[in-house]
């Protein structure tokens, strides 16, 4: 017996995150990669932030802090979201960008299976970001 047809996904809303240091996190995102404040909200019940930041492509990455967090296992490789990965037109803008503010990236690697470029950094939590280059 098969399973009926799922109806189409139509692509990525958002991506959620959880920092530990509200501030230096926004900064990040929104003064550093240049996303779009759509809307922030301090939910007191909860003390935390919640940032709702928008990319040129109409998805969305929510930005959240809640009173210590947990830190997140990354390495080794641990089971859930390996990282989140931001489409660029080229690499090197972005990494001078990111190193003149401080933010190391790896070497430039090329996919195995696609032959793009894309290398890694992180975000003030440790959390694995990449850059995938679409010409």
């Amino acid at each position: 017996m098969s399973l009926p047809r799922a109806p189409a996904l139509s692509g990525i809303h958002h991506v959620a995150l959880i920092c530990s240091d509200y501030a230096r996190s926004r900064a990040f995102y929104v003064d550093m990669l240049g996303l779009e404040v759509l809307a922030e909200h301090h939910r007191t019940a909860r003390d935390s932030w919640k940032l709702d930041l928008a990319l040129p492509d109409g998805s969305q990455l929510e930005l959240f802090s809640f009173p210590e967090p947990p830190p997140r296992p990354s390495r080794p490789e641990a089971q859930g979201l390996r990282h989140l990965a931001f489409r660029v037109a080229a690499l090197e803008p972005v990494i001078e960008h990111l190193g003149r503010h401080g933010v190391a990236c790896e070497p430039i690697r090329v996919d195995e299976y696609t032959g793009r470029r894309f290398t890694f950094f992180a975000d003030p939590d440790d959390l694995p970001l990449e850059l995938y280059e679409i010409t």
